[in-house]
């Protein structure tokens, strides 16, 4: 009996129906959306702002301890203080190694050139690191800072006779792409002039094999910058930070095992032999910010999304029992009381509810991949969690829409709606 009066109310006014539908349809869009793109906005922002260069810094042990005298920079330990370029292949073997995106080493020096102290800077470039799963990764200043703007062309990685000029210092100098700079007897062409709008601006970029043969520290490097892709920060991050040695083995384990910004420096630490990798904290901390911030502005349209639909639904119920008003009556003049009442109009706006979740969640999904590609230029996964969250968020629409229409059927007697009168 009950199955024939819901079926019979499904088929009855049609337009009301797929107004409902079409309410709880857009709004279900909305918020499979949303939910799709915040479980994956982690990693596609972490990875567009991984682009902008490192995050980690890699130092040798007892040289990373500077002062700056007259605005001038001096080690406080100079000899021996260098990494072994022969270990930083064991960037890539830790741990958590498919999160490093790139690493660029650094020989820096100064030295006189046309009657000045100049800085030379030896790096890779796009320098293809040969690893033992044989996976292709190149690792250099392309890769690591793709926003720095070269006319020009990158040098080999093993070059002895081409070098990259800071904007600043061509400038100074008036050198362009193809101008020829003597260094220490060896002559070098300009193959780019690199314009980063920072200090590099007033620096000669070689080859690190050339500055190593140059400067006579073949195989050496003052210090490593490397991108890796990281998880924000939460309290046993800040705790690990704040006192590694006070978590116990359970916490120890969880971070270790976890891609916080901490854990993959200390991992690096561990691989790579009389290092010091320190976290740059204030990137890390301002990636996990700018994370919560989108994926906060998202819950919250969500949320105005899920009561906006549920004010649809309100005021759609509301019209449609004062249609049925009859019908109520009748039924409550055949002993249905109030609660049966509820449940028949419930069923309806859960059933309904049901199927334009099922369809909004497809209509999610492939709003999320929309906007994932125009927003990031990438693709996004397809979060299967999402489907049930989907369809109870718009159940719950149903529900929350239909608790204030519903109070008028308990004040409904028989005998006004059927004869009309008070």
């Amino acid at each position: 009996m009950r199955f024939r009066l819901v079926k019979a109310a499904l088929l009855g006014n049609k337009t009301q129906k797929l107004l409902a539908f079409l309410t709880i349809f857009l709004a279900s869009m909305l918020i499979c959306s949303m939910l799709n793109i915040t479980l994956g906005i982690g990693d596609k922002v972490a990875m567009e702002l991984r682009s902008y260069g490192s995050n980690i810094i890699v130092l040798p042990k007892g040289g990373g301890i500077s002062i700056d005298i007259g605005g001038e920079e001096l080690n406080l330990l100079q000899d021996g203080a260098y990494l072994d370029e022969k270990y930083i292949n064991g960037i890539k073997n830790i741990f958590w190694r498919n999160n490093i995106i790139s690493f660029t080493p650094f020989l820096e020096e100064k030295i006189s050139y046309e009657g000045k102290n100049r800085t030379i800077l030896g790096t890779y470039f796009d320098k293809k690191i040969a690893l033992e799963d044989d996976e292709e990764f190149f690792a250099g200043i392309k890769s690591m800072y793709p926003f720095w703007t070269l006319e020009g062309k990158f040098p080999n990685d093993d070059s002895i006779s081409e070098a990259l000029i800071g904007n600043n210092l061509a400038e100074e100098l008036e050198l362009r792409v193809g101008s020829i700079i003597e260094i220490a007897g060896k002559n070098l062409q300009v193959a780019g002039i690199l314009k980063t709008n920072d200090d590099i601006d007033d620096k000669i970029i070689v080859s690190l094999k050339f500055a190593g043969e140059l400067l006579n520290k073949e195989g050496k490097i003052s210090r490593i910058e490397v991108s890796a892709l990281t998880i924000p920060e939460d309290d046993l991050s800040i705790k690990a930070r704040r006192n590694l040695e006070g978590l116990n083995a359970i916490e120890h384990d969880k971070w270790y095992c976890s891609a916080y910004v901490g854990s993959i420096a200390y991992q690096i630490e561990e691989e790579y032999p009389s290092s010091s990798a320190k976290a740059l904290m204030k990137i890390s901390e301002g990636e996990s910010q700018i994370v919560k911030k989108i994926q906060s502005l998202m819950g919250v349209v969500s949320i105005l999304a899920l009561f906006s639909a549920s004010i649809g639904i309100a005021s759609l119920l509301t019209s449609e029992i004062h249609r049925r008003k009859k019908e109520i009556g009748l039924l409550k003049a055949l002993g249905a009381d109030n609660l049966n009442i509820y449940l028949l109009f419930l069923a309806e706006s859960l059933f309904t509810a049901v199927a334009a979740g099922l369809a909004g969640t497809v209509g999610g999904y492939a709003l999320s991949i929309l906007m994932a590609w125009f927003i990031f230029s990438h693709t996004i996964k397809i979060s299967l969690i999402v489907l049930p969250l989907t369809v109870c968020f718009a159940v719950l629409i149903a529900f929350i829409g239909s608790l204030i229409p519903m109070r008028n059927v308990a004040h409904m007697l028989p005998a006004e709606v059927l004869h009309e009168r008070k």
